[in-house]
C-alpha cells in the first residue's frame, strides 16, 4: 500500500471534510435567494467564512471566498497594484523577494509586462530568509512610488518562515500595503491578520484537508472596492 507524504505540497480530504462537501453536494439552494433552500445555504456559507476569519485572526466580512490560493494570489496582487495607481499613478513598483511561489512571480511579471509596473527583487539568504536590508533600501529609493509589497509568510519549497512583523512594520512605516501568501503556512502556523497588520492574505482549503478549488482571499477593509 502506498504511503503519501507530500502533505506540504497538498492534503488527501480528511474523512469530515469529505463528509461535509458530500452533503453540501446534494442540497440545493443558492445562498443569495430569499427562500428557504437559499438562506440555509447562505447560512453554511457564512458559517464557513466565519470559520476561516477564526483561523486566520480576521473578521468574517474581511473573508472572500475563491477557487483557491492562485486566484487569491491574483486578486490579490493585481487588485492592490490597480487599486493604488487609480489615485497614486506615480507608485508603479511592487517589492517582491525572490524565490516566491510561481502563483505570485506570475501575477507581478504580468503586471510589469502588460501594465507597467517595475518589480523589485529582494534578495534572499542562503536558508530563503528574505534580506530586509533590500527592502529597506528599495522605500528608501522610491519613496512614494511603491504600490504593494508582496511575500510569502513560509516557503512552499524550503520551509523558510519569513519575519513578517518586520516586513509588514517596515511597509507601514512607507505607507505601503502588504499582501502576504499564507498558503503554505496556512495549518501549520498561527495567522494574525489583524496583529501583523497585513492588508491582504491568501489561503488554500487543499492544504488542510479540505477540498482542491477552494481558497480564501482576506482582504482589509481600506482595499474593499469603491
Amino acid at each position: 500500500m502506498a504511503i503519501y507524504l507530500d502533505n506540504a505540497a497538498t492534503t488527501r480530504m480528511r474523512p469530515e471534510a469529505v463528509a461535509a462537501y458530500v452533503e453540501q453536494a446534494q442540497r440545493a439552494g443558492n445562498p443569495s435567494s430569499v427562500h428557504a433552500a437559499g438562506q440555509d445555504a447562505r447560512f453554511t456559507v457564512e458559517m464557513g467564512r466565519a470559520e476561516v476569519a477564526r483561523s486566520v485572526g480576521a473578521d468574517a466580512a474581511e473573508v472572500i471566498f475563491t477557487s483557491g490560493g492562485t486566484e487569491s494570489i491574483n486578486i490579490a496582487i493585481k487588485g492592490t497594484y490597480w487599486k493604488t495607481i487609480a489615485t497614486h499613478p506615480e507608485r508603479r513598483f511592487i517589492i517582491a523577494p525572490e524565490g516566491e511561489h510561481h502563483a505570485t512571480l506570475d501575477s507581478v511579471e504580468w503586471l510589469e509586462q502588460t501594465q507597467g509596473a517595475q518589480v523589485l527583487w529582494a534578495r534572499v539568504d542562503r536558508n530563503g530568509r528574505v534580506r530586509l536590508d533590500d527592502m529597506e533600501e528599495f522605500i528608501s529609493e522610491h519613496p512614494g512610488q511603491v504600490a504593494l509589497l508582496t511575500t510569502m509568510l513560509a516557503n512552499n519549497e524550503v520551509g523558510t518562515v519569513q519575519p513578517v512583523s518586520q516586513i509588514a512594520a517596515l511597509a507601514r512605516s512607507a505607507g505601503i500595503p502588504v499582501h502576504l501568501d499564507a498558503v503554505s503556512a496556512y495549518g501549520q502556523l498561527p495567522l494574525d491578520f489583524h496583529r501583523w497588520g497585513v492588508q491582504a492574505m491568501s489561503v488554500a482549503a487543499h492544504k488542510i484537508g479540505g477540498p482542491a478549488g477552494v481558497g480564501a482571499l482576506v482582504l482589509d477593509r481600506s482595499l474593499a472596492p469603491t
